[in-house]
């Protein structure tokens, strides 16, 4: 596929038939009366939310994130969690291929039809969503001449500070587009609900506004995003959360596909001795002892995080009950993919002000993000003991080696399961909870990975703009150089 058809082509543009008038000298003798030939908008919006799942559940910046962040390790071919050279391509998330959905172009020919300010304002929201997850992954790609059309075949790599400001600068545009008397047609997460949408929205800018709590340069505009969005209104509870809730047969939920026929996952023991050092009863619904859909059993035997192939089977042969990813009750056909939750939205909400950047009470908020985890899970309330071993105050300690930080961010680690793009994002940002690189790792520095590299077809097809990113990261393209964000300089 030539490079010019990679951004700005759309692959899923949404036909009730086929139509064909390519040569004009034929008239309209092979046109379909009743074909149509433009892109449906609201057949796009729902196509594009029915593939969201994947960006918090199975798709790679998820799935890879979850092991680097330790959520997860390999039962059958060790290899991510070993951290072999993350060479993964963004690509399919902007044009995409035949096999591929190209959701940001989808999202693009939305906005670019404008046929209801609505519909306009949520492609926008979730084209931004979606920029967050790609830019945590791999750090500068394309972004303000991407989706250009034929205009722009080989679109400039923006910084990710440039791509941070203009997700928080998008998002506030976006929100104020939205539109009592206009129409929002296709939206199966929401239901068409503005308000909802609103909030989420607010949620996003919250989250993507605290991720840059260590870069001093950004704690002005970050520490407005963030009372930006809180004061206009952000999921605050269960009811509200960004959820994908899939209806079965041949929309199967993510997490039931994980174990169709195979069993490559599990939850790492790195999360179940956390759950257990605190007795956590979400672990309750973290793990399950089968990995067959609907059981209720569940499991507290985490795998040990990053052994080569061998070892992992010896023990899994030895632990038949060891904890799959979610409970199988969690992994049935109609579940769901969490991507936004009340308890994460609290916990930043702590973070923040933690950090000083709001007058919020940093106890209030931690305890209320944990109380909302627990609901969320099913597991009742938390006791005033479970808080108390990992307690806060409203002294304001932002210093990310003390335990305020510690906790917060533990807290914010647990909360955010199974979405593996904020786990590892959590922990690399603070370096809590505090990770051991895998023992049988085969990369060189034997460090956790940092960010994805760029895939061999950028260099082939962009390589100018490639290269000029490139030249921007400390150590070159590679897995153990850090994100713009991520400032630790210690694994």
């Amino acid at each position: 596929m030539k490079k010019r058809y990679i951004y700005t082509l759309a692959s899923a543009f949404i036909f009730l038939g086929a139509g064909c008038n390519k040569l004009k000298d034929f008239g309209t003798v092979n046109n379909t009366p009743s074909a149509t030939t433009q892109p449906i908008t609201s057949a796009l919006l729902t196509n594009v939310e029915a593939n969201l799942g994947s960006y918090a559940s199975t798709g790679t910046e998820a799935i890879s994130g979850g092991q680097y962040g330790q959520y997860f390790t390999e039962t059958q071919y060790s290899g991510t969690s070993l951290y072999n050279l993350p060479q993964n391509s963004f690509t399919a998330n902007y044009g995409g291929t035949l096999n591929t959905q190209g959701n940001l172009n989808n999202l693009q020919i939305i906005i670019n039809r404008n046929e209801s300010k609505n519909t306009t304002a949520v492609a926008k929201i979730l084209q931004q969503y979606i920029y967050w997850i790609i830019t945590d992954s791999w750090g500068d790609v394309p972004y303000s001449e991407a989706l250009k059309g034929s205009a722009v075949i080989t679109p400039k790599y923006d910084t990710q500070e440039d791509i941070y400001k203009g997700i928080l600068a998008t998002l506030t545009s976006a929100i104020g587009e939205f539109d009592s008397s206009s129409s929002l047609a296709g939206d199966i997460i929401y239901g068409g609900d503005v308000a909802s949408w609103k909030k989420m929205a607010n949620s996003l800018k919250l989250l993507a506004a605290i991720q840059l709590s260590q870069v001093p340069s950004a704690s002005t505009y970050a520490t407005a995003a963030v009372n930006e969005a809180i004061t206009a209104g952000v999921i605050e509870t269960n009811a509200s959360n960004f959820v994908l809730k899939y209806p079965g047969g041949p929309f199967k939920s993510a997490w039931w596909n994980v174990y169709n026929g195979r069993k490559d996952y599990a939850e790492s023991k790195t999360l179940t001795d956390i759950t257990a050092a605190t007795n956590d009863p979400r672990q309750n619904a973290f793990g399950g002892a089968s990995e067959q859909a609907g059981n209720v059993t569940t499991s507290n035997i985490g795998v040990p995080y990053g052994l080569a192939r061998l070892s992992v089977i010896d023990f899994t042969d030895k632990n038949p009950t060891w904890a799959r990813v979610l409970r199988g009750d969690l992994r049935v056909e109609n579940g769901s993919v969490m991507l936004i939750s009340s308890a994460e939205v609290w916990l930043a909400r702590a973070e923040a002000a933690n950090l000083g950047w709001t007058s919020e009470s940093v106890t209030a908020d931690y305890t209320t993000g944990i109380t909302q985890s627990f609901e969320q899970w099913g597991v009742g309330a938390p006791s005033a003991a479970y808080i108390a071993q990992l307690p806060v105050t409203d002294v304001h300690d932002a210093d990310i080696t003390h335990t305020q930080v510690q906790n917060i961010s533990t807290q914010r680690w647990i909360a955010s399961y199974p979405d593996g793009h904020a786990a590892w994002a959590i922990w690399r940002k603070t370096g809590w909870p505090k990770l051991t690189p895998a023992p049988d790792a085969v990369n060189a520095s034997k460090q956790i990975v940092r960010r994805f590299v760029y895939a061999t077809s950028e260099y082939s097809t962009n390589g100018a703009n490639v290269k000029a990113a490139v030249a921007r990261l400390s150590g070159g393209d590679s897995q153990d150089s850090h994100v713009w964000w991520d400032t630790r300089t210690t694994n």
